[in-house]
């Protein structure tokens, strides 16, 4: 809870920086404090199913819930991680966090192989006293990827496909991150039917053929 988030305004100019516990108390939250952060999606390159994690029960905010692969911030404790250009400091900490997270080593998730599509604008309360108020980097990475979860963070991880992940939604005991939500609502169901649509000579997805399908300029502001 020491790490510093980087604090942004609306349109993800950099205002400064706080630490997590900070950024993510609502009695500051509702006060207009926000920070930028990135939503990982890694798909499997041959069949496209992508990772799911469920969080895990200790976590702060929105424990137990199932969402995209790994979400987590850029921190301004790490210099190469406030480096704006190609959007690479984004990159860079969530190939960090997926080793963290999901012991994904580094070498199997290379920077240069993320696509960024587009930042959501989103507000959260998780239970009152928790929330998350972020400018959320979208990734999509594909890869063949080794896990080796922390149970620290993670509680259950699995691969699905599109028909899976809606029946997932459907079924009312299971529990989903918002902003995963609003991404899985606005976006991830159409790109994903790009990316499946885009298979390469190998006949294997690539989250690299999904650059330029959207506008990536301007924040959509979600809240």
């Amino acid at each position: 809870m020491e790490e510093r988030c980087i604090l942004v305004d609306e349109q993800d100019h950099v205002l400064g920086a706080a630490d997590k516990k900070t950024c993510h108390l609502m009695e500051n939250i509702n006060k207009g404090l926000l920070h930028r952060a990135f939503s990982a999606f890694v798909f499997r390159p041959s069949d496209g199913k992508l990772l799911l994690q469920q969080r895990a029960s200790e976590k702060i905010t929105f424990p137990d819930m199932w969402t995209n692969t790994c979400c987590s911030h850029p921190l301004d404790d790490f210099e190469d991680e406030k480096i704006e250009e190609k959007q690479l400091g984004v990159k860079i900490a969530a190939s960090r966090k997926l080793e963290h997270e999901l012991g994904i080593p580094k070498s199997q998730t290379p920077v240069d192989q993320f696509q960024y599509l587009t930042r959501i604008h989103y507000l959260a309360p998780s239970d009152g006293l928790w929330g998350e108020h972020e400018v959320d980097y979208i990734l999509f990475l594909t890869a063949d990827v080794s896990i080796h979860a922390n149970a620290n963070e993670i509680r259950d991880y699995k691969y699905v496909d599109k028909a899976e992940l809606q029946a997932m939604f459907d079924e009312p005991a299971n529990l989903f991150t918002p902003w995963f939500k609003l991404i899985a609502r606005d976006f991830l169901f159409g790109w994903w039917d790009q990316l499946m649509a885009r298979r390469n000579e190998e006949n294997k997805v690539v989250a690299q053929s999904l650059a330029g399908i959207v506008d990536g300029t301007s924040v959509v502001k979600m809240v």
